[in-house]
């Protein structure tokens, strides 16, 4: 499929009435404006027709959803406006993700490790939005009050996990697909839990935003299997964030490289 392809068959599945299409062949996106409400979004093609080839039709269906959901959270706050700080919660983002909305507005963030950031948001039920300085006055709330409310949030989210015994070495997955998995990396009552059953070495991954995988590492092949697994995650994630992962040592993350011939090469993390 070509991205004019996808882009007829958008257009198919959303229609014309309430959006106007703007298709940018260059940059290879598409503009998705909103006509009552004002506003829109865009759309990068190549990250859709990727998944496309893994997923085929299932592909399109998640994009379709993901929009539509977009819009109505958008419209309920026009018409209701922004909820409580109870609805806030704390997003891991890749640090190369952008720090500012459509709009210049510079979002509220946090320093994590050299490879996350963490970003704060409104839950909206299906969906939520990234809060900027913009929303502030809005909500009535300091970034500080952000913050505070959102490392509470998350403290709330349930931490069941499925656990996988590969080669030797045992992965525990929390999937709950609430948008909030990889947000479960800043509870840290939760990984001290994990880290007291783990035998091996402790490994945290956040390949994508709707998976978090904990390894109990017991040998160099648990290496060679962790970095096969976070690869194929964050191919096939909606959201992306890192494809490395991190050793978990008295409460610290630690980036790792997995080289070549079951070879670890630790990295400090830059505060």
């Amino acid at each position: 499929m070509k991205s004019s392809q996808l882009v007829t068959e958008l257009k198919k599945r959303l229609g014309t009435e309430q959006f106007e299409w703007t298709f940018d062949e260059e940059k290879d996106q598409v503009r998705l404006e909103h006509k009552t409400l004002g506003r829109g979004m865009d759309i990068l093609l190549p990250t859709i027709l990727s998944k496309y080839e893994q997923k085929k039709e299932a592909a399109i269906d998640e994009v379709v959803y993901t929009i539509e959901q977009t819009f109505t959270a958008m419209q309920r706050e026009q018409q209701e406006g922004f909820g409580s700080l109870a609805q806030v919660y704390p997003i891991i983002r890749s640090t190369s993700f952008p720090q500012t909305s459509k709009e210049g507005n510079a979002f509220i963030t946090t320093e994590h490790t050299a490879e996350t950031r963490i970003f704060y948001a409104l839950d909206l039920g299906t969906t939520y939005r990234l809060i900027d300085e913009s929303m502030l006055p809005k909500l009535h709330v300091t970034a500080d009050q952000v913050r505070e409310a959102a490392r509470f949030s998350v403290k709330k989210l349930p931490t069941e996990v499925k656990r996988d015994d590969v080669a030797g070495s045992i992965f525990y997955f929390v999937n709950h697909n609430d948008g909030y998995d990889a947000s479960r990396i800043l509870n840290e009552g939760f990984l001290k839990n994990m880290a007291s059953q783990i035998e091996g070495d402790m490994t945290v991954s956040v390949p994508h935003q709707d998976v978090l995988i904990i390894g109990d590492i017991r040998s160099e092949v648990g290496y060679d299997v962790l970095a096969q697994l976070t690869m194929h995650y964050f191919t096939v994630g909606t959201v992306p964030i890192t494809s490395l992962s991190f050793i978990y040592e008295e409460g610290k993350l630690e980036p790792i490289f997995i080289l070549a011939k079951n070879k670890v090469s630790k990295e400090k993390e830059e505060k």
